[in-house]
């Protein structure tokens, strides 16, 4: 066990230096190439058509599909499909985004040719700016050489996770570029775990009568009566104004249980100050929070006021918990 522990710290060491050295990179040359090469992607109607072979290809892959995800209209030609038919996917006015370690890829003459012939603008990743993918690219960015994280190195390990990390870099940068909104991302991603947490809290909140409040001076036999009819195992209480100023839940209850409980008002048993959130926050920021604050309801709030109240059971059927 000990030795494939070694294994994994050699390998992850490995492959942490060929991150380090293209963040360094980017004091260089390749700082200037990545921003040519993003305001190439960024022009009005660009595709961006990501190509690469064996694992580039697979890395290039990942590349497409997180452009398209994040705002970047891109998909994933195969160099082997592109002589027979494919090249008629890639239009004049596209980028393409080839990735060759080696820059020398034979499967990639039939997108060469076709970048020559038509004019067409390429952002080439790879570790040889003078190689073949090199002369022909409108903008290079040359990856520094490092040490595959495979002892004989052969595997490409260290060479893809820095593509894919400038894969994600180019992302993110026209995603930051584009003004790409968490609402945006929903319309993408509208299923599953991920589609759940970028719901909002007004969309599964419990509002109008459903809320468990109590004004300031209510004893606690009445109080008692609205936390249990409501379900949400607490209530809160409201000021004159209608703000919120305090919350009374089962842990208050059991902290101040006593023969004369029942004889207290509200403010004498509450926690002052309680944990809010807004309608527009989104359900995963909202799971994160009750985990942190070990609590199981949160109210929302508008100018201090509540409008809802949210509850962990409403989250599991959403799917984010």
């Amino acid at each position: 066990m000990t030795d494939h522990l070694e294994s994994a710290r050699r390998t992850l060491a490995s492959e942490i230096l060929g991150l380090e050295a293209l963040a360094g990179a980017f004091d260089g040359p390749l700082g200037e190439a990545f921003s040519r090469a993003v305001e190439l992607m960024f022009e009005p109607s660009v595709r961006v058509i990501v190509t690469g072979m064996g694992k580039s290809g697979h890395i290039g892959r990942k590349i497409a599909a997180t452009m398209a995800s994040t705002g970047t209209p891109a998909y994933f030609v195969h160099p082997g499909e592109a002589g027979h038919g494919d090249l008629g996917m890639i239009a004049p006015c596209d980028v393409i985004l080839a990735l060759s370690w080696s820059g020398e890829t034979s499967e990639l003459a039939s997108i060469l040719a076709y970048v020559d012939r038509f004019d067409v603008r390429m952002v080439a990743v790879t570790s040889n700016a003078d190689s073949g993918l090199g002369r022909a690219a409108t903008v290079v960015l040359e990856l520094p050489k490092v040490e595959e994280a495979c002892p004989h190195g052969l595997a490409p390990t260290s060479s893809t996770t820095m593509q894919l990390a400038i894969g994600d870099a180019l992302a993110v940068a026209l995603l930051e570029g584009h003004g790409f909104s968490a609402d945006d991302f929903r319309i993408f991603h509208p299923g599953g775990k991920l589609g759940a947490s970028l719901k909002r809290v007004r969309d599964v909140m419990h509002d109008g009568e459903a809320i468990p409040l109590v004004p300031l001076g209510t004893p606690m036999t009445e109080a008692i009566i609205a936390m249990t009819g409501k379900g949400f195992g607490c209530v809160g209480v409201t000021d004159e104004e209608g703000r919120l100023i305090g919350i009374v839940t089962d842990g208050d209850l059991r902290r101040h249980i006593s023969s004369d409980l029942l004889a207290h008002r509200v403010e004498e048993v509450m926690t002052r100050g309680p944990k809010t959130i807004r309608p527009e926050t989104l359900l995963g920021r909202v799971i994160s929070t009750l985990n942190v604050a070990s609590i199981t309801a949160l109210f929302v709030v508008e100018n201090q006021k509540p409008v809802g109240i949210v509850h962990v059971h409403d989250l599991l059927r959403a799917g984010v918990a």
